[in-house]
């Protein structure tokens, strides 16, 4: 027998509100259910007509992502088919356009919320590139990701293009860049690494490009892997991070200023009141230059480099075991 809500909102049960959120929250459930709509008129522009992925956590267990919706979810949640070429089948994404759906996510304890790159009616083009800006290990390294992220806006500026700038409600920094429908997936996700290349070229000492971690050597890593199929944290995303941090936009006259602990599901409300909204910050879309397209397939795609020298590696321990 189902228990009885402890409240409803727009059609949804909400259940349980009164525990705890997850280990280092510093939330309950509630806080989180209050958080999303307050924020759900800002937060909902950058989740509409997108597969969405969410980050879940269920009391006393790890969190985990889920992309295909469960059993039980309502018939008025909007949802996709999508093929998965990894998994070989067919996943049903949730679409999240509207106050309801985000609510009965809340109620499901999922906290993050990670949407495609790609839109409904444009399956075969992305709609911004991302440049994720990635300290290294330590404390208070998140000043080292926002210079890195003015490499990128030097980088971009160079080559006529424009960006803005959320925290990722982690450690880290992103860019985002809006482009036009011109460009394929497969030159948009060139373009980024060649604008990464750039920007870590402007100071190789601040920024690197290497996908191993043992080659960054100390510094930020300027990912240009968030392409295609990839998804990326919302702008006002909740984080499972300590305090239940939230990736937010903060406006390149301010990232030099703010630290990710500024934004929590429980301080974001009040700023939203003299904010300018994430939608609005975006630059329009541009186009992208053809040879900074060229410069990028000229460039090694990082993941299929670090595969390839695992395997070297791995061969080569084994070879020199058998010479043992």
């Amino acid at each position: 027998m189902a228990s009885k809500p402890d409240e409803t909102r727009d059609g949804v049960p909400l259940t349980n509100l009164a525990a705890v959120l997850f280990d280092g929250a510093e939330a309950t459930k509630r806080d989180l259910v209050d958080y999303l709509d307050a924020v759900h008129e800002v937060m909902l522009p950058g989740l509409a007509e997108r597969p969405l992925s969410v980050v879940r956590i269920r009391p006393g267990q790890p969190s985990f992502m889920q992309k295909n919706v469960p059993k039980y979810t309502p018939e008025w949640v909007r949802t996709v088919p999508v093929w998965a070429e990894a998994s070989k089948r067919e996943v049903s994404y949730a679409v999240c356009d509207d106050r309801r759906t985000l609510l009965w996510f809340a109620n499901q304890r999922a906290v993050e919320y990670h949407p495609t790159l790609m839109r409904l009616d444009r399956p075969d083009r992305v709609t911004h590139l991302v440049l994720d800006l990635d300290p290294p290990e330590g404390d208070d390294t998140f000043a080292l990701a926002v210079q890195a992220a003015l490499l990128v806006r030097q980088a971009l500026a160079d080559l006529g293009l424009d960006g803005a700038v959320k925290t990722s409600g982690a450690k880290g920094v992103h860019v985002y860049v809006p482009i036009d429908d011109t460009a394929t997936i497969e030159d948009a996700a060139a373009a980024t690494r060649a604008i990464a290349a750039r920007a870590a070229r402007i100071d190789p000492v601040l920024a690197t490009t290497a996908y191993v971690k043992e080659e960054r050597h100390g510094k930020v890593f300027v990912d240009s892997t968030r392409a295609g199929g990839a998804t990326v944290v919302a702008a006002y995303s909740p984080r499972i991070r300590p305090g239940a941090s939230v990736s937010y936009p903060v406006g390149w006259a301010d990232v030099e200023q703010v630290t990710p602990h500024d934004f929590t599901i429980r301080t974001v409300p009040a700023l939203l009141a003299k904010a300018t909204p994430w939608a609005d910050q975006l630059p329009a879309p541009q186009a992208l230059p053809a040879d900074l397209i060229a410069e990028g397939h000229e460039i090694p795609i990082a993941r299929v480099v670090a595969m390839h020298e695992g395997k070297r590696r791995k061969a080569a321990a084994r070879k020199a075991a058998e010479g043992n």
